[in-house]
């Protein structure tokens, strides 16, 4: 599969600490990804060296098939919101915008005005940044990342310390322009729900180290509501739930079995089960949530 961004063993180390260690990210094209982890977990560390911000101690990334290590060239198919959007307070948002044009060399100064109309301040006028929302300036922040037209943009944080409205207005540009402009996002977020809303693929960061990749789909399977059946015979097992009108079930291996329906009558597949002679070694029901799941793979603890 061709992506068009993939790290390679992508590593940070201060001294004998490792702020991130062998990195491998997959991006394809179209996707948002989330970058997930407590505060300090080295989220900001991997998107800073992606950006060009940082240089890494070991390993290396591709941007479309190319390398992207001190490469001019794919570094410019990046944009980046990393921290807080670099703004001048005192000039309003087409101002700021013209300013970063110009210094990155855009000629055309008027997608300026198509950049304020794409994240929702075409009506901000003179009004100076200084004194916008907390939302409106992270949506302004993304229009200056915007600047150049790159392919890739990568946010830290984006709606971190926003009011629910600014997390509305932020999310919703997110969404339009990868569905109208089919950018691809790298989001870094410790705000579980909220990134679950935009996400279609997600990497699970602890202590530096990329604990899993996934994409929604495959991990909205793994918190479906459901009861998990350890047994000694899954196919004599399934006929026998079938005969409760248990249809929606999927084997797992040779010895378990997820049920995705009836979920409150666990006693009664229970007993089933048992007056069938099928031994069962276990029975759980299971009802994970993003954050549940999170939790689970990093062993517990809280502060995500």
């Amino acid at each position: 599969m061709k992506y068009i961004l993939e790290t390679k063993n992508l590593t940070k180390k201060y001294g004998s600490h490792y702020a991130a260690k062998d990195i491998n990210i997959h991006l394809e094209k179209g996707q948002i990804y989330g970058l997930v982890g407590r505060n300090g977990a080295g989220k900001t560390t991997i998107l800073r060296m992606i950006s060009g911000l940082s240089q890494p101690t070991g390993g290396t990334f591709d941007v479309f098939e190319k390398e992207g290590l001190n490469n001019p060239v794919t570094r410019a198919r990046i944009g980046c919101l990393i921290e807080n959007p670099g703004i001048f307070p005192k000039l309003s948002a087409r101002d700021n915008l013209i300013i970063k044009c110009k210094a990155i060399g855009v000629p055309d100064i008027k997608v300026a005005d198509e950049l304020l109309e794409m994240v929702g301040l075409s009506d901000t006028g003179k009004k100076k940044a200084g004194a916008f929302s907390l939302g409106m300036k992270q949506r302004l922040g993304i229009a200056m990342s915007l600047i150049g037209s790159p392919d890739i943009i990568i946010l830290d944080e984006p709606i971190n310390g926003l009011d629910p409205q600014g997390i509305i207005e932020v999310r919703e540009t997110i969404e339009r322009l990868n569905t109208e402009r089919n950018i691809s996002f790298i989001i870094s977020s410790h705000l579980l729900d909220e990134l679950s809303k935009i996400a279609n693929k997600y990497g699970f960061i602890q202590n530096g180290e990329l604990l899993e990749e996934i994409t929604a789909e495959h991990l909205i399977e793994k918190c479906t509501k459901r009861v998990e059946i350890s047994v000694n015979n899954t196919e004599k097992a399934m006929l026998e739930l079938d005969k409760m009108g248990i249809k929606d079930m999927m084997v797992i291996d040779k010895n378990h079995i997820n049920v995705l329906e009836g979920i409150d009558r666990t006693p009664d597949m229970l007993r089933q089960l048992i007056n069938a002679n099928i031994d069962v070694y276990e029975l759980v029901r299971k009802n994970e949530s993003l954050e549940d799941y999170y939790i689970n793979i990093t062993g517990g603890g809280k502060n995500v």
